[in-house]
């Protein structure tokens, strides 16, 4: 609070940089952790909360005849644009700004001033949640090639790798400590995925220190072990990316930059989610990041610029790892039990400094800082949300084996939800997986619509009788998520908003609950006719357990596509596909059409929209 020397501005305007003539005039706060900007007119109010270490670059641009600009450019692509009516003002808020975003001490940092208000227990066991070391045992190590050793417990192996470490059993410690003195920063071969069904391993480290024609012998009898560590393979790849080269040649690869701890991070975690189903799952992907990014000693405190420093330090380096998994995510749909919002809430909060996970550049900075003893561990905090992010496309863990991506240019995605996600101005494709998730919660909200209106009914002893329940609509509740595709609204389940069906109000207890309860069943009758009419047209979809995303068409080759059902060009899919008809999904309005699942940002606040549902006798209220 030092740093802030004006905590509130009146009268500022948030310009959107898309849509000119569309401004907004407010009061801008400035907290030790937020900056919040509230809008004085409109009945919402709307506020944009910007965490401060969000926060990349302030600019404060020449006086104009609007007023002050002022610039805020955030790590996670939010612009905000903000004119100020005073220059002495602007500049105030300009170097509190500066100094808030980026703090010179640790200490500083939000996470250590963030408190759930939890129990000293709680914070304990959620540092416990995600196990690095319990990967090693689900791949059947300690084994007769493979041990965990915990030679490094005083960093004194490596001051950047974790406290254990794999290595090949048949070394001794005198080898990995030789070949540590080889490599930059000390970072010696280890193993950080093993493929069991053949013994392949992938192993990382650091460049030799020395040159190329200079040799260690200890160095040179650590490679020879872990290729002997795979009977199966009489050579081994050295800096190489396939991950091919593990399962079809079944051969040991030993992966490398020049420190080990960027593009080495990068390669290692791609190829362990292509090879292995369980790192696409929620848990899977939270042991891997803190495997081979935490532990491991990818810098977050340079890379993120969490503090004062050089910015020649700064790299979107796991940035770049995130938009590898989406990219992947595109052309395998049904391959991963998570969706883009889980990315994206991890992607935040390794800039937001709220969780001590991604603080310090190595194990060594985290304990050093007593993160553990003072923070609070983000896995716990995604854990509580993950309906939000799951994938309903997802088919399960046994569905997918090795992931073989297509790599040409034209499909490669530009991810609108992470570079595009705060421009309201634009209409960026619209994710069908996301539609749907909206979709599968808008169908939860309604089952407890109906069960509260079920217990009024029994609370006065009137005979309860369905009252638009799912199976009057074909019973479409019945699909599993996870199964395959072949009705694709089939598992929303929508029936309408009780509430909004019988005038926008609550039953009334003087009206009679049965006189009102058949009149929602008239009305429901007359939206599962109009349901069951569109329903029919999309029996021929087929989206097969194969289907990826894979074409300029944004649908390979192995899905069958057809039927009534429309796919607009906002949504990945080309023009050339030319579907029409009673249903369309597009990138403006999520899912739209006589069904009337709308709005403008993909359904995320009403899900059906009133002038959709107003033909079907059907509304939800806002």
């Amino acid at each position: 609070m030092d740093h802030i020397t004006v905590p509130k501005v009146e009268n500022v305007t948030l310009l959107d940089r898309y849509m000119g003539n569309k401004s907004a005039n407010g009061i801008l706060y400035l907290t030790a952790t937020h900056l919040i900007y509230v809008e004085a007119s409109g009945a919402d109010r709307k506020e944009t909360w910007i965490a401060l270490h969000h926060i990349a670059t302030v600019e404060k641009l020449p006086i104009t005849t609007l007023g002050c600009p002022l610039v805020l450019r955030c790590k996670n692509f939010r612009v905000a644009h903000f004119i100020l009516n005073s220059d002495t003002v602007c500049h105030e808020v300009y170097i509190s700004l500066l100094k808030l975003s980026q703090p010179a001490l640790p200490e500083d940092l939000y996470a250590f001033s963030y408190n759930p208000k939890s129990s000293k227990e709680m914070r304990e066991n959620g540092w416990k949640l995600i196990d690095p070391v319990s990967d090693f045992g689900r791949m059947g190590i300690p084994n007769r090639y493979w041990t965990i050793i915990d030679a490094n417990r005083n960093y004194e192996i490596c001051s950047t790798y974790p406290p254990e470490i794999v290595v090949p059993k048949s070394v001794t410690l005198e080898t990995v400590v030789g070949s540590s003195k080889f490599r930059s920063k000390e970072r010696v071969p280890v193993l950080c995925y093993l493929y069991k069904e053949n013994n392949a391993a992938i192993c990382r480290c650091s460049q030799p220190l020395s040159g190329f024609y200079t040799r260690c012998l200890d160095d040179e009898l650590l490679l020879e072990a872990i290729g002997h560590t795979n009977p199966g393979s009489k050579f081994m790849y050295v800096i190489d990316t396939r991950p091919k080269a593990v399962k079809v040649e079944r051969t040991s690869v030993l992966v490398h930059c020049s420190d080990g701890w960027d593009r080495t991070a990068q390669v290692c975690s791609v190829a362990s989610i292509l090879l292995d189903p369980f790192y696409r799952t929620l848990k899977g992907l939270m042991i891997l990041i803190e495997k081979e990014w935490i532990s491991m000693g990818h810098k977050f405190s340079q890379r993120c610029g969490h503090l004062e420093g050089d910015p020649k330090e700064v790299s979107p380096v796991f940035t770049q790892f995130l938009d590898c998994i989406w990219q992947l995510m595109e052309q395998f749909p049904c391959a991963f039990e998570f969706n883009e919002i889980f990315l994206l809430e991890i992607h935040d909060h390794i800039f937001s400094c709220q969780f001590g996970n991604f603080l310090g550049n190595c194990q060594k900075d985290r304990e050093d800082l007593r993160v553990y003893e003072k923070t609070y561990s983000v896995w716990p905090f995604l854990a509580q949300r993950k309906s939000d992010f799951r994938n309903p496309l997802y088919k399960g863990f046994t569905m997918y084996g090795m992931l073989n991506p297509s790599t040409v240019p034209y499909n490669i995605q530009f991810w609108c939800g992470m570079y595009n996600r705060f421009d309201s101005g634009l209409h960026p494709k619209q994710s069908m997986i996301e539609s749907l998730l909206k979709a599968k919660k808008q169908r939860i909200v309604l089952e407890a619509d109906v069960h509260k209106l079920e217990e009024k009914l029994k609370a006065h002893d009137e005979p309860l009788e369905e009252v638009c329940t799912c199976s009057q609509l074909g019973n479409l509740s019945s699909q599993p998520l996870g199964s395959p595709l072949t009705d694709p609204l089939g598992f929303i389940s929508i029936d309408g908003d009780l509430n909004a069906l019988m005038g926008n109000g609550p039953l009334s207890r003087e009206g009679g609950l049965q006189a009102q309860t058949d009149q929602v069943k008239s009305q429901c009758a007359y939206c599962r006719h109009d349901y069951c009419g569109i329903m029919g047209s999309l029996r021929a979809i087929n989206i097969s357990e194969d289907v990826g995303f894979s074409s300029d068409p944004g649908i390979s080759e192995a899905g069958d596509v057809s039927g009534a059902m429309g796919i607009s060009g906002n949504t990945g899919s080309s023009e050339a596909m030319g579907f029409s008809g009673d249903i369309s999904i597009s990138g403006a309005t999520g899912l739209s059409g006589d069904m009337g699942i709308s709005g403008e940002t993909g359904s995320s606040d009403t899900g059906i929209s009133k002038a959709s549902t107003k033909e079907a006798g059907c509304s939800k209220q806002h």
